[in-house]
């Protein structure tokens, strides 16, 4: 528990209700959408960028913990307070500031929902394109500090790739604003694509600037039944080398085609073992003839079925079941360890053969999702955190995995981030010179370690 005097002086800063420390609220800020958690000793939601400069003014003197946090939606335990001390939240810290039509540029606070930022971007009739599975619950904030991804990725690039400038705070509670809406900046160290995918462990990201693009036309969408799994990997890398130039490529195994149908009745094959789905985007016919070649790609290379949909109501059908993957998942076993490797889209079919001996060999059910046109896949390690033998071999299965990644050419992540959970493998992926580099710019970002510690980089 903090000293009394510490609490007073955060109450000072912020307002007595929103510095929280009672025990129900220091459970609901103990986990994220990982299967771990560790509660807080406090809570702390600021208002404004002043108030954050305050509180790590405070935190840096008195050498307490800091581990920012927006909605909670992290997959790498990235915003889990293991060691205690204070959770930042910002979600009060929900304002869009400015819609820059002429610069095509949006600058927000850190707590708006992604979302939010671009409907207001989509109502003046532009497009941004970063679309993580949580934009309607996860924050702008959140989104750039793991340099969040989602299914545009593939044909718009991820976050950091809008990201124009940062308002941050140092952990000596020092403000800082880096970047700007000038297109070519390179004035300097890039100090905003360092921050961007920090985790947390650099400074605190209060405002944030991103660019948007025009809307695109109109959208295209079919969809591609496989009987065999490895021929949805080889329609992919056609798909791609084609010139349909997808907007989407997402890829669905067999169990999380049972799991959603089991889920939601909605007539999935259940004798298949993969199903695509893609997009192509432009003006009408760019889109269909997009749509067209990425179809026959996918007969060619051993689709028993490829439908292409005629209307926006078909289209919205089709994707319902690949958004309910995750939440239908909890019908096979009540953990999950949801992961993101990412390997050169050549690739993908090898490793998706890797994924499916990893798990025959411990004997886990591995469902394989995701972003498969840029080689993004999600396989979700399905478990009982309650068998303690069980859980041992879901540690040995996830070894295997990131190795498996590394070997074919991938990483460890593409858009979940390193946190905690990805730690004992960072040295296998980067190597030890990397890792020391990175290390070296933590301490002098953050000398007393207060921000996130533990997280992303081992600790010192």
């Amino acid at each position: 528990m903090f000293d009394p005097k510490i609490i007073d002086e955060l109450k000072s800063i912020v307002g007595e209700r929103h510095v929280l420390t009672s025990p129900e609220d220091l459970v609901a800020y103990s986990y994220d959408a990982t299967f771990t958690s560790a509660r807080p000793n406090l809570v702390v939601l600021p208002a404004n960028t002043a108030e954050v400069s305050e509180i790590l003014k405070m935190a840096n003197r008195e050498v307490i913990p800091v581990v920012t946090r927006g909605m909670g939606t992290g997959l790498s335990a990235g915003s889990i307070p293991f060691g205690g001390g204070m959770v930042l939240s910002l979600t009060r810290m929900d304002r869009l500031l400015d819609l820059d039509l002429d610069n095509m540029m949006a600058t927000a606070e850190a707590g708006i929902i992604t979302s939010e930022l671009a409907d207001a971007v989509a109502r003046a009739g532009y497009f941004y394109p970063p679309d993580p599975t949580s934009d309607h619950y996860s924050t702008l904030g959140g989104n750039v500090a793991c340099n969040a991804g989602g299914a545009h990725c593939l044909k718009y690039g991820i976050t950091g790739h809008y990201v124009m400038a940062l308002e941050v705070v140092l952990a000596d509670g020092r403000i800082m604003r880096v970047g700007g809406k000038a297109t070519k900046n390179v004035t300097g160290y890039d100090l905003v694509h360092l921050l961007v995918g920090s985790e947390g462990t650099l400074a605190v990201i209060t405002e944030v600037t991103v660019r948007f693009i025009a809307a695109p036309e109109t959208e295209r969408t079919a969809q591609a039944i496989f009987p065999k799994l490895t021929d949805a990997g080889r329609a992919i890398n056609g798909v791609l080398a084609s010139g349909a130039n997808p907007s989407l490529v997402e890829i669905m195994d067999e169990t999380a085609i049972k799991s959603v149908e089991e889920y939601l009745h909605i007539g999935l094959p259940l004798d298949v073992e993969a199903i695509l789905l893609m997009q192509t985007d432009g003006d009408a016919a760019d889109a269909a003839s997009g749509i067209e070649t990425a179809a026959e790609i996918c007969r060619q290379n051993g689709a028993s079925e490829v439908r292409v949909a005629d209307t926006p109501q078909e289209s919205t059908e089709m994707w319902r079941a690949r958004k309910a993957i995750s939440g239908s998942l909890g019908r096979i076993r009540p953990n999950k360890l949801g992961e993101d490797v990412t390997v050169p889209h050549s690739a993908v079919p090898e490793m998706i053969v890797r994924i499916k001996e990893i798990s025959t060999k411990w004997d886990l059910p591995i469902v394989i999702f995701g972003h498969a046109g840029d080689g993004n896949l999600h396989p979700n390690i399905l478990f009982d955190k309650r068998d303690e033998e069980e859980f041992k071999r879901v540690k040995g299965a996830v070894g295997d995995l990131f190795r498996a990644a590394v070997e074919v050419g991938g990483s460890l992540s593409g858009e979940h981030g390193v946190g905690v959970l990805k730690l004992p493998y960072l040295e296998m992926a980067l190597g030890p010179v990397a890792v020391e580099m990175q290390k070296r710019i933590k301490q002098a970002w953050d000398p007393n370690n207060i921000l996130n510690p533990g997280k992303m980089l081992p600790e010192p």
